[in-house]
């Protein structure tokens, strides 16, 4: 006869092998632990728990511990529930082997039903066969019907004292509070990366493995705070490679383009090259990286840059690679809040276009597309201004305070550009420069205003101020009756806010520190900011058309039209706007 040959051990996956068995082994939950192990101290047994948490993170391994904690009778067979199972005696055998009758676990999401919960109500009244309690855990819970939840409410309130109740769900929203004030809640939260990473590579070495230390990195990050979704990949890993398994075969494996490569791509998107951007989409889709997976991959680094630029410590974290802390300093001081934060939501909206699009790439590439095109759009505040500074630069709709004066002090001889268009067409418009955007610090931001001395000074005062809804509210729709410094009397026209008023002397008290009083009138007034700078371009108008250059110049270009009139001297335009007809 000839010996037998041995059976193989089959293989546990590193998820199982590595299961805690007892408090001390589970990470990143210490509160948790730590309450559950005063509270066994101490003898505080709830009739029933909650443990809620993303998938991963020991919601029922806890609960399994717990069975053993409240079961385990110690080697000598004299003990009682302890926060440290000796996993000797029976009971902590047979529960960490799914064989222990008094453990009874129930798939909630395979067993909705009423008649599941009363069967197993049906079984709480009678005493556990060998252990000390009888212990129900239900995984998924919240997956119960509620006529289920209802058959199960006034056993988990008055249960048995030899019954325990462990629940485990990962949407505690979707559980009646009825049943939740019911039990003793705890909430498992994500394992950060740093714990993660160094628990990745104690088990890769215990099982002879050897992983760079960036390949943790990126296992760990990937698993996003799940412990079992990263022993999973750590599962995936090890297979790779008979020697050390590197940081770009853990990138290839998981569908990741290389940090670097990302810095680069979102380098080109900020500076608005298309044909290099796309094209180093395109290479990294052909080494094998997911369109979806690189949007996330922006949607971490515009976070990442976001987070040095508000709080520049965050560039020094030990934890972060020397790339992300170097090139992130880098291109933080170069992008602006409002830029970052228009990244933030282009990319996510990108992000979800692609994980719903047939063409995955495709959505991905219009993704970026659109992005390169608003890179360096500036701020909706500062495009309010320039529109603002633009209509009031033009004399059709009218001309700021500040350049109808000029208008009016200047003579019509000094006035000399004239804009001209050939054949009855319309030449293009001289337009005003946009203002630049004052460059206040938040101490000047804070001083008080002076006290303007006239109406037109306040209106200045709400363009400074930046309160651009305002500034246009008044000189578009007040007409002004009297003006006095501390006081306003003034007749609004039918189109403006109804607490124009009120918001006016707000406003102006908050700017000054001083009381000012706005009071509405009956009174007609003088007519709007408005519709003086179009009256004055008006008139500017109509004295430059009587010059005999303009006269001769008219008559040279039949068809031609006066477009603009502009103060060379001054560098702005004065007047203009209307179209003559020619």
């Amino acid at each position: 006869m000839t010996d037998a040959k041995p059976t193989a051990t089959p293989y546990r996956v590193l998820a199982r092998k590595y299961r805690p068995a007892t408090f001390a082994d589970m990470i990143g939950q210490e509160t948790l632990v730590r309450t559950l192990t005063n509270a066994i101290a101490s003898g505080r047994l709830a009739q029933g728990y909650m443990l809620t948490g993303v998938r991963g993170v020991g919601k029922t391994t806890t609960a399994r511990i717990l069975a053993r904690a409240f079961n385990c009778i110690g080697p000598d067979g004299k003990g009682g529930p302890t926060a440290t199972p000796c996993g000797q005696c029976r009971h902590c055998l047979a529960i960490g082997e799914d064989r222990h009758m008094d453990v009874i676990e129930m798939d909630a999401a395979s067993r909705t039903g009423v008649g599941d919960i009363r069967e197993l109500i049906e079984g709480v009244r009678y005493r556990p066969v060998s252990a000390r309690y009888k212990i129900y855990i239900i995984d998924e819970v919240h997956m119960l019907s509620p006529q289920a939840f209802n058959a199960l409410l006034k056993t988990l309130e008055e249960p048995p004292s030899h019954a325990k109740f462990i629940f485990a769900t990962t949407d505690i929203r979707k559980v009646p509070v009825t049943v939740v004030s019911r039990c003793q809640r705890f909430d498992l939260r994500r394992v950060d990366a740093a714990t993660l990473t160094d628990f990745y590579g104690k088990i890769a070495a215990s099982e002879g493995a050897k992983l760079a230390p960036g390949a943790l990195a990126l296992i760990a990050r990937a698993a996003d705070g799940s412990v079992r979704d990263g022993l999973s990949l750590l599962d995936r890993a090890l297979a790779l490679a008979e020697g050390e398994v590197g940081e770009q075969q853990v990138r290839d494996m998981l569908g990741l383009a290389d940090r670097g490569r990302i810095f680069d791509l979102f380098d080109l998107l900020m500076k608005g090259e298309a044909a290099g951007a796309l094209g180093l989409l395109a290479e990294l889709y052909q080494s094998g990286a997911d369109p979806a997976l690189l949007l996330q991959d922006l949607l971490d680094l515009t976070h990442w840059l976001t987070r040095i630029k508000l709080v520049p410590e965050t560039a020094e974290d030990p934890a972060a690679a020397e790339i992300e802390r170097r090139r992130g300093r880098e291109m933080a001081g170069k992008l602006s809040l409002p830029v970052l934060a228009r990244c933030w939501q282009m990319l996510l909206k990108g992000l979800g276009e692609t994980q719903n699009a047939p063409a995955p790439l495709q959505a991905a590439e219009m993704a970026l597309i659109r992005l390169m095109h608003v890179a360096e759009m500036p701020p909706p505040g500062e495009l309010a201004r320039r529109v603002l500074d633009g209509m009031s630069a033009g004399g059709a709709t009218g001309a700021s305070p500040a350049t109808a004066a000029a208008a009016s002090s200047t003579p019509p001889a000094g006035r000399a550009a004239i804009a001209m268009g050939e054949g009855g067409g319309r030449a293009p418009a001289v337009s005003a420069q946009p203002a630049p955007l004052s460059a206040t610090s938040p101490a000047e931001a804070l001083a008080k205003a002076p006290m303007p001395e006239s109406f037109a000074e306040v209106v200045a005062l709400a363009d400074a101020k930046g309160d651009l809804i305002l500034r246009t509210n008044l000189a578009r729709h007040v007409h002004l009756v009297r003006f006095e410094t501390g006081r306003i009397e003034l007749r609004p026209s039918a189109q403006a806010p109804a607490n124009l008023a009120n918001r006016l002397g707000q406003r102006l008290s908050e700017w000054t520190g001083k009381r000012w009083v706005v009071s509405v009138s009956s009174e007609p007034g003088a007519s709007t900011m408005e519709e003086q700078a179009a009256a004055v371009a008006d008139a500017a108008r109509a004295e430059v058309m009587t010059h005999p250059l303009v006269q001769a110049a008219l008559a040279a270009f039949p068809g031609s039209t006066l477009e603009a009139v502009r103060d060379l001297t001054l560098g702005g335009e004065a007047a203009g706007g209307g179209e003559a007809a020619g």
